[in-house]
């Protein structure tokens, strides 16, 4: 059996017509290692079903302790979001992610227990943005809106500061209000 690996951790699933380094994740692997993240990219290639992958991602992560940060693109968002209270996540940002299609298993009420950020693209002709609104409203997530399609290579730069404040913001100590 591998040494349990101690830290912290970044984890990114892939979309359905994608692979595990393309330009997102490759950007955004940058990002996480800027701030202190082990990057680490699943492989989902030959896997259609979402519940195998699902499967997968959980295996995955059962050798890696400490804190674990989800990052998931289109089917790879569902599969984060599926995954992220069963592996005790510590946030989980999503883009472009396909919730609520035709298609996928529902996920199950409460799905998510930690901080998300959602970023989609105004023109997404594969997910609509409508269906992030629902989930960030549904999750009292973060949601940013962006000016691009489902692939969001125009506002690769954006993503990444994005990305960067969602990870130094899971580090911020809670308010207290008095």
């Amino acid at each position: 059996m591998e040494s349990v690996v101690t830290g912290r951790h970044v984890v990114f699933s892939h979309g359905q017509e994608s692979g595990p380094w393309g330009r997102k994740i490759s950007a955004l692997a940058e990002v996480a290692r800027s701030e202190g993240y082990d990057a680490h990219s699943v492989d989902y290639r030959g896997i259609v079903e979402p519940r195998a992958r699902v499967a997968k991602l959980v295996d995955f992560c059962k050798e890696l302790a400490g804190d674990l940060v989800l990052v998931g693109s289109s089917m790879g968002g569902y599969v984060a979001v599926a995954s992220a209270s069963l592996l005790h996540a510590r946030g989980v940002f999503l883009m472009a992610p396909a919730l609520y299609l035709d298609g996928l298993p529902e996920l199950r009420p409460g799905v998510l227990d930690c901080p998300a950020t959602v970023v989609h693209g105004w023109r997404d002709e594969v997910v609509p943005y409508e269906h992030s609104v629902r989930f960030a409203q549904s999750y009292h997530s973060a949601l940013h809106l962006l000016e691009s399609d489902h692939r969001m290579h125009n506002q690769i730069r954006v993503i990444q500061y994005l990305f960067e404040y969602f990870l130094i913001a899971l580090d911020l100590p809670p308010i207290a209000f008095e």
